[in-house]
């Protein structure tokens, strides 16, 4: 903390805003991660509750009243309001077949849904992949400054050189300790997110495919 406090004092404008800018990387990276990992877990159990209940029902329109008790993030919700909005006829859409219809709902809904649990990916990967550079600019400009400032005084030795020059290899140190929880929530809440669009593809093909068999067996009858 002694450090940090006497890097500040002796600091100029530059390496000031070098240390303003990884503080408001780390707070907007931490942000992003309890906001994620608070979003996903609720996502991931409303995926298999929600598909459990939905495939539990009797008929769509029941599957979708059980489904909205159970769906708080709103993962399953829009794939079958997709498939439950009316084709407005004499449009391109309404001369396309039953299967086409379905298939451009229900992945233009997929992304929809991905799009909003991929949310704060970029922030995280551009966190974890600049910080770095930004302490190792700091540091730079640190022992830049710092040697300046021993030059100035017209003599050299090494307690006035390590002390300065430690204080400004801080700047290196937390450019990691910002990167580092960056990088590490971006690979888990990947994995996470790519779990959850193999959950919504098995699902939004499985709906496709039990509608169409209703229709088949509707035109039989």
């Amino acid at each position: 903390m002694a450090g940090w406090t006497h890097f500040w004092e002796q600091g100029d404008a530059v390496g000031r805003a070098v240390a303003i800018m990884l503080l408001l990387m780390s707070i907007g990276a931490w942000v992003v991660i309890f906001w994620k990992g608070w979003l996903i877990s609720r996502a991931r159990r409303d995926l298999a509750q929600g598909a459990r209940v939905f495939w539990q029902a009797a008929d769509l329109p029941r599957a979708r009243t059980a489904l909205s008790a159970v769906d708080r993030e709103a993962v399953l919700l829009p794939l079958v309001d997709a498939v439950s909005e009316p084709v407005g006829t004499g449009t391109l859409e309404g001369r396309a077949d039953r299967g086409a219809q379905l298939t451009r709902r229900l992945r233009d809904s997929l992304h929809a849904v991905l799009a909003r649990l991929q949310a704060g990916q970029v922030l995280l990967a551009s966190v974890g992949a600049v910080s770095p550079f930004v302490g190792l600019f700091g540091t730079v400009w640190g022992i830049y400054h710092a040697m300046m400032s021993i030059s100035s005084e017209g003599s050299v030795s090494i307690d006035k050189v390590a002390g300065p020059v430690g204080e400004a290899l801080i700047m290196t140190a937390a450019g990691l300790a910002v990167a580092i929880p960056a990088v590490l929530a971006y690979n888990l809440f990947g994995k996470y997110i790519s779990a959850c669009e193999a959950d919504l593809e098995g699902f939004a093909h499985d709906l496709r495919e039990a509608l169409l068999a209703d229709d088949a067996s509707a035109s039989r009858g």
